[in-house]
């Protein structure tokens, strides 16, 4: 294969950004996407009826920009698939890709792509994207695993993976085959309409390329005024907008005669879509849980028995869960279920058989697949404990048993790591061995401590990470259960010789896990309580 950029005269792509009152960033898309080169024929910008500066702004950048043509819709469309199908229909390039306002296309993407679809005859070439918390500029690869190596898939039955990945924003798409198969985003209002048009692109059965490079970066602004549609979780009307989007995705596929897309669609929904919603749920107002719960039964009994089989096993009880009861129920314990890696805590319940079961309440929810399931895949459960205090703080570890699989395994040791958030850096690496809890109850529990030097790790948001070990050889990624009780989860001042005083919060994470902030010195105390009060005030008007 020519690893060589394409030639200019192969300037073959034209770039659509969309964009709507996004004067602030618009601009940053747009000669990112200039930027890539001669491989880029033209860039059109679609303004869907902006009330601030965005067309002005395109307007005087196109002057001096002959690449660059804008498009001023007259009405706004109210979502993001109108400004694209007129993107696509003004564009004359032979392929077309997309790129939001907020976003950026980082250097090299276009030419890469490109690269990938004439190599490979490819209708649709994919590359990696990114997604970038801001202000932080901490990047999470999506799907990594798909853009491993390069890869050409003949048609997207092969490889029903693909379905993984609904963006539409990290593909290069020939022209000639989106309006060949009358292929468009919905109109309107539809959010998550990303997930309808991938679905329509791979039920046209395209030859795919994937590439490793990275082709997208996807901007992640938690703390921006108006949060998009992924972020803005907080509304059931969100939740139904996903459902709704997946639904007819599935349709799609299944119209088009696509039965193993559909069932990886529905396994993907299962595994990605229902945990990351149930892992939010005790956040929620009764209400919303309520409206939340039923409105989730009746989609998952659409689903076939054999969809629910095939998915992950947290995705798979938690489904079984929400058939199984008719109202919201067990929900700290689904939270944890739905984490990543997923922890299933005690009570361990059994049927009269000896079948391990979801609990006493709904022994039809077994899950027989604990006994044999690889022990690194399994939903360990660890509670954690830090105590922070002025000479040497403690952090405390409980290993549950697990039917017997554990106690079976050997637990020897603990290696915990504090990780910050922001930059994914280790601030401190602490190693404990385990020791059977004398008196603990029901199957049994293995405990840990190890100290932990605050002080050392500084201003920040710390994750805590651990690797359990046993004596078979196995071990097993794990995160940990932040316990409530007298004494924990509160902020703490400690003196520190380097800062004076510190501020320690230990909390629970949305999927419980434990977390710690820490601010330094006077003015970091102030910082914290303020972002404590300015977050206390966004659900307040929620």
């Amino acid at each position: 294969m020519d690893l060589s950029p394409p030639h200019p005269a192969q300037a073959q792509v034209g770039v659509v950004v969309i964009g709507h009152d996004d004067a602030a960033h618009v601009l940053d898309a747009v000669r990112s996407a200039l930027a890539q080169g001669a491989a880029v024929r033209e860039v059109v910008a679609v303004d869907d009826r902006s009330t601030d500066d965005s067309a002005d702004l395109l307007t005087r950048l196109a002057a001096a920009e002959p690449r660059l043509r804008v498009v001023r819709r007259e009405t706004n469309s109210g979502g993001c698939g109108t400004p694209r199908n007129d993107g696509v229909a003004a564009t004359t390039a032979p392929y077309v890709m997309f790129l939001d306002s907020d976003d950026v296309l980082p250097p090299g993407a276009v030419d890469a792509l490109l690269r990938g679809a004439l190599a490979h005859g490819a209708e649709v070439t994919s590359g990696l994207c990114v997604r970038r918390e801001l202000p932080s500029g901490r990047e999470v690869p999506w799907q990594p695993r798909l853009y491993a190596k390069e890869t050409v898939v003949a048609r997207p039955v092969r490889r029903p993976g693909l379905v993984r990945d609904t963006l539409c924003v990290n593909k290069l798409y020939r022209a000639d085959f989106l309006r060949a198969h009358g292929i468009r985003f919905p109109d309107g209002h539809f959010p998550y309409e990303d997930f309808v048009f991938t679905a329509r692109v791979y039920a046209a059965a395209p030859r795919v390329a994937l590439i490793p490079d990275t082709v997208y970066v996807w901007h992640v602004r938690r703390d921006a005024d108006r949060l998009s549609i992924s972020l803005d979780r907080s509304g059931i009307d969100n939740w139904r907008a996903r459902t709704e989007a997946h639904r007819q995705a599935v349709e799609t596929f299944l119209s088009a005669g696509e039965k193993r897309l559909a069932r990886a669609s529905r396994t993907s929904f299962l595994d990605r879509g229902l945990r990351m919603y149930a892992r939010e749920l005790d956040q929620r107002g009764a209400a919303y849980r309520r409206a939340w719960w039923a409105h989730t039964r009746a989609y998952l009994s659409t689903f076939d028995t054999a969809d629910l089989e095939r998915a992950p096993a947290p995705g798979r009880v938690i489904a079984r869960v929400i058939l199984a009861s008719p109202e919201p129920r067990d929900l700290p314990r689904i939270k944890e279920i739905a984490a990543r890696p997923a922890r299933l805590r005690p009570p361990y319940a059994r049927a009269a058989d000896g079948t391990p079961v979801w609990s006493d309440d709904l022994p039809e929810v077994t899950l027989d697949h604990l006994l044999v399931r690889p022990l690194h895949l399994l939903p360990i459960a660890v509670d954690a404990e830090l105590r922070p205090r002025a000479r040497a703080s403690v952090l405390r570890l409980r290993l549950h048993e697990l039917y017997g699989r554990v106690a079976q395994a050997g637990p020897e040791a603990v290696e915990a790591e504090f990780t910050d958030r922001a930059s994914g850096r280790v601030g401190q690496r602490r190693t404990a061995a385990f020791a059977p809890e004398a008196g603990a109850p029901g199957d049994g529990s293995w405990v840990a401590e190890a100290p932990v030097d605050l002080s050392a790790l500084g201003a920040g948001t710390w994750d805590l990470r651990l690797r359990l070990r046993f004596a078979d050889g196995t071990s097993r990624d794990a995160s940990a259960h932040a316990v409530a009780g007298p004494g924990l989860l509160r902020r703490t001042a400690l003196p520190s010789v380097r800062r004076g005083v510190l501020l320690v919060q230990p909390y629970a994470t949305h999927a419980g896990a434990l977390a710690l902030r820490i601010a330094p010195g006077v003015r970091g105390v102030t910082e914290v309580v303020r972002r404590r009060a300015a977050r206390l005030l966004t659900h307040a008007r929620r």
